[in-house]
């Protein structure tokens, strides 16, 4: 059998298969062809990975990656090869009134995968900068849901689900009613919601108590106020009620939304989060989230298993995506892996409120492969 491309004597670790050892893994015609222990068969082109480990492509599932079309958009093919990400999700930067311009000039010409959550404010998030901060959900003549079942309707390829910001600083006077039109959108296209959450109000637990099955709440370990926490350090009863019923909870670190504070507790509670992503943008890309492999890191130091931190950013994501062909190094599967490195030594890693906790682990992107072939190759491969 001949190989486009075989990567070998890396340790695998793809938590969709139970795999985490010496593996090796072969693509052929933009796909995985064969996963295991030295693989038989020539390959176009064969690179030794000892001392580095590959995983599922991984899949940053909040961004903002409309560059040039909003000001907190970041280029998506430099973040990935900067940070192994092979699927960036952007949530929300698009509205039905400005989606076109997206896909026209950065989803179609970008090499790496870009899905969308589509925005049911028209215009998405339009005047978010270090200067100029208008919350899109301020105003409810903005809210555009038939609008948005059209444009979701006409790119199903792309368009995954449907985004909604509340809370003081992004629905302000508006408080939860954008929510209530966001998931009638979602009810009508049959698709997953994620919102976003700030400071009260509306609280937490109201937003939470809406969320239906599959709908994801980003920025689920925000810290005080519109913390998961009750004052004595309790998961609070709607939030548990939340997982029971299937919501789904993202970290979406960003500018303001991950605090070591929060996060201890609810670890120390058994909260784990379902998945970890990045809210990658312009004013956080640079501090103190950087890149999802930074937000990755956080949960080592709180005995968060590196097999489930990639978990939470592979096999987790793709579910919630509800697409079963990523997120997974299984045989037919899309040819997409991340390369990267843990690293020991004392690493300083900031939440959204200054404060800093020392690591001695920290996970470093070394490089991806996206449909098979190399995106960024590492330096030792």
């Amino acid at each position: 059998m001949t190989f486009d491309l075989l990567l070998r004597n890396a340790h695998v670790i793809d938590p969709s298969q139970g795999i985490d050892g010496p593996c090796d893994v072969a693509f052929r015609d933009g796909r995985v062809a064969a996963i295991g222990g030295a693989l038989n068969g020539e390959a176009k082109e064969t690179a030794d990975l000892g001392g580095l480990i590959v995983t599922p492509g991984l899949i940053d599932l909040h961004t903002h990656v409309y560059w040039g079309g909003t000001s907190l958009g970041i280029d998506a093919d430099d973040y990935a090869r900067a940070s192994a990400v092979t699927t960036t999700v952007d949530t929300g930067s698009a509205g039905p009134g400005s989606y076109a311009g997206f896909r026209k000039h950065v989803i179609e010409p970008a090499r790496s995968r870009i899905l969308v959550y589509l925005h049911v404010s028209f215009a998405g998030i339009f005047g978010f900068s270090r200067t100029v901060m208008v919350g899109e959900s301020h105003d409810m003549r903005l809210m555009a849901p038939r609008e948005a079942v059209e444009v979701a309707g006409s790119d199903p390829e792309n368009i995954i689900g449907i985004k909604v910001r509340v809370g003081h600083h992004a629905s302000g006077p508006s408080g939860i009613d954008p929510l209530i039109v966001a998931l009638q959108v979602a009810d009508e296209t049959g698709l997953p919601l994620m919102c976003h959450i700030d400071e009260p109000p509306p609280s937490y637990e109201a937003v939470v108590d809406m969320l239906r099955p599959g709908d994801i709440l980003t920025h689920c370990f925000r810290p005080f106020p519109n913390s998961p926490l009750s004052r004595d350090g309790r998961v609070k009863p709607e939030v548990l009620a939340a997982r029971e019923r299937g919501v789904i909870f993202d970290i979406g670190h960003g500018m303001g939304s991950f605090g070591w504070k929060t996060a201890r507790g609810m670890v120390a509670a058994g909260f784990l989060p379902d998945v970890i992503s990045s809210d990658v943008h312009a004013l956080c890309i640079d501090g103190p989230a950087y890149d999802l492999v930074t937000t990755m890191s956080k949960f080592l130091p709180l005995g968060m298993d590196l097999n489930e931190v990639i978990r939470a950013t592979t096999e987790t994501p793709a579910k919630a995506l509800q697409r079963p062909d990523l997120g997974t190094l299984r045989v037919g599967a899309v040819g997409d892996a991340s390369v990267l490195s843990v690293q020991t030594g004392a690493f300083e890693l900031e939440d959204v409120e200054g404060e800093t906790v020392t690591s001695e682990r920290r996970i470093f992107a070394e490089g991806c492969v996206i449909g098979g072939k190399w995106f960024e190759r590492p330096q030792s491969g």
